[in-house]
């Protein structure tokens, strides 16, 4: 199995069925088009229910509407919770690959420090050197 090139994807990738299911339904309901529809969907549902001639379904105080709403929240709530927890496990997944990446920088930082060093050495090595046989 290839393995990812980038934390992001390693981490897309690792997803079940259930944390794709919680990430849609909280973008789906974290969006505009969710809350024009549902204030369309509000508006038609009361708008219906106070010019019905016939029977109201839902009388004024929309009771049935506060009953969908109630379970509409108790299923969101938590599915919303779950999908912040994957942000959560994203926001580590990216903190410890940049970590990681951090460390492999500061060790090719040190190794190129004592390459620098050891050329500078063997320059300074090689002056004293020729001074010393101009001296002679």
């Amino acid at each position: 199995m290839e393995k990812s090139k980038t934390w992001h994807e390693n981490h897309h990738n690792s997803r079940g069925f259930g944390q794709r299911l919680a990430d849609g339904v909280a973008n789906g309901m974290g969006s505009w088009t969710f809350i024009i529809a549902q204030t369309i969907v509000v508006a038609l549902w009361m708008s219906l229910n106070v010019i019905a001639f016939i029977k109201h379904w839902d009388p004024y105080p929309y009771i049935l509407l506060n009953l969908l709403f109630s379970t509409q929240a108790a299923y969101a709530a938590p599915i919303i919770m779950m999908a912040q927890n994957r942000q959560g496990e994203r926001d580590r997944a990216q903190a410890t690959s940049d970590y990681e990446t951090n460390l492999e920088a500061k060790k090719e930082i040190e190794e190129l420090m004592e390459r620098l060093n050891n050329i500078e050495l063997q320059k300074l090595d090689k002056i004293i050197t020729l001074l010393e046989e101009m001296k002679k």
